[in-house]
């Protein structure tokens, strides 16, 4: 049955991306993510919140935008994520109240779809009671294993409450794997059948396997070496410095015709990393090209031979970005053993090391920039894995969540 012969449904997709112009993973998620569902569904309302009046990307979608109160500057005075609690807070009951008007003209939300914490802690409490919608929590971690938390002694309460109200209230949770969802169940806070699995995607319209040559043409990068690449927004939590390190320990010959390129990062990241390279002795084998668009990253990764993954900002619920872009782009990716990563790379499709050892990663890249012929077959079987990965196809699945919501008779 397609979409346009089953039953309407109205589904209001909540999000508060970290910047509307995709500077940021989430961003780039989030919008990747909307543009295809608005295609798809088209009884859909999208609201997030913005601070400018500055045009953006997500303007062509059709979005409702709440002006953002900026209570989370405020820690500029006192620094604590307690202030992007309240901002945050504000902006979920604006909606709440938004979506409340519409329901008394007659405009009701049948399902609520949540990708942020806070708002998914106030809207799986109130939304059934004010709308009668079910909610549908995007969940990527829980609150109380965040690095960005309140650290005040006192507040430990309100995050295990966050955690309580969020992974056991909303109508459904989705995850975005499977190690994860089996902790929750493990752990006694909700059971399998109420956890959908959604992976992260790929941009199929800007990542697919491309022709190296023309790559490094357009990028003047050299024809006859190896060149080893890691590319991301920002290089927080990712322990770039193992990569670093890894590749200084490679071995004289290799390290001879083999370059280092680190793409994207903020400026005090790459000073960071600039510092250590200059310690070791490598900084004239270590390229950093600053932040560039995705066409221009697809461009990079097309140009290179092994595509690294030092480490993961999570461990259950792992699903970064890159590593479904890297494989799309029909290159090697080396990445750290975990289990959240084998639900996309399988069994072989892609080379794994032992997460946090240096003296692993630089075996694997050792391995890898004397065989070619491996590098090739390793790459092949992971674009074949990440082949069903697209956003065209999480937003076909993340609609049947919705539906799934839709029809069950009770407010979790």
């Amino acid at each position: 049955m397609t979409e346009q012969q089953q039953a309407p449904m109205r589904i209001c997709y909540v999000a508060y991306p970290t910047s509307l112009t995709l500077g940021s993973a989430n961003a780039v998620q989030t919008y990747s993510t909307l543009r295809e569902l608005r295609a798809q569904h088209q009884n859909l309302q999208i609201i997030i919140p913005r601070m400018t009046s500055a045009s953006n990307p997500f303007d062509d979608l059709g979005v409702t935008y709440i002006p953002r109160i900026g209570i989370g500057r405020l820690s500029r005075l006192y620094k604590s994520t307690l202030w992007y609690y309240a901002e945050r807070t504000v902006f979920a009951w604006i909606v709440l109240v938004l979506l409340w008007i519409q329901a008394s003209r007659g405009i009701r939300t049948d399902v609520v779809y949540v990708r942020e914490v806070i708002c998914a802690f106030w809207f799986s409490q109130w939304a059934p009671r004010l709308l009668g919608a079910k909610v549908v929590y995007e969940v990527h971690h829980l609150e109380s294993t965040n690095h960005s938390r309140p650290k005040e002694q006192w507040a430990a309460r309100l995050v295990k409450r966050i955690d309580q109200v969020t992974v056991q209230k909303p109508t459904r949770l989705v995850s975005l794997t499977s190690t994860f969802r089996t902790v929750l169940h493990n752990q006694g806070l909700r059971t399998n059948d109420a956890v959908d699995i959604l992976p992260d995607a790929y941009n199929a319209s800007i990542y697919h396997p491309s022709d190296q040559l023309r790559a490094r043409n357009s990028l003047n990068i050299p024809h006859e070496s190896t060149l080893i690449c890691y590319a991301g927004l920002t290089f927080a939590y990712r322990r770039l410095e193992l990569l670093v390190e890894a590749y200084a320990q490679l071995p004289n010959e290799q390290q001879a015709t083999t370059w280092l390129y680190f793409v994207g990062g903020r400026p005090q990241e790459v000073a960071a990393l600039m510092q250590q390279c200059i310690a070791l002795g490598i900084q004239q084998r270590v390229v950093f090209t600053g932040v560039q668009s995705q066409p221009v990253v697809a461009q990079f990764l097309a140009a290179s031979d092994i595509l690294v993954i030092p480490d993961t900002v999570t461990d259950e619920t792992a699903s970064p970005l890159k590593l479904f872009e890297y494989m799309a782009t029909g290159r090697v990716v080396v990445c750290p053993e975990m289990q959240s990563l084998r639900e996309i790379i399988g069994t072989d499709g892609a080379a794994v090391f032992e997460r946090g050892s240096v003296a692993a990663l630089t075996a694997q890249l050792t391995a890898l920039i004397s065989n070619p012929g491996a590098r090739a077959e390793i790459a092949a079987r992971g674009l074949d894995a990440v082949a069903p990965h697209t956003y065209q196809n999480r937003a076909t699945r993340l609609i049947a969540v919705c539906r799934t919501a839709v029809s069950e008779h009770r407010n979790a």
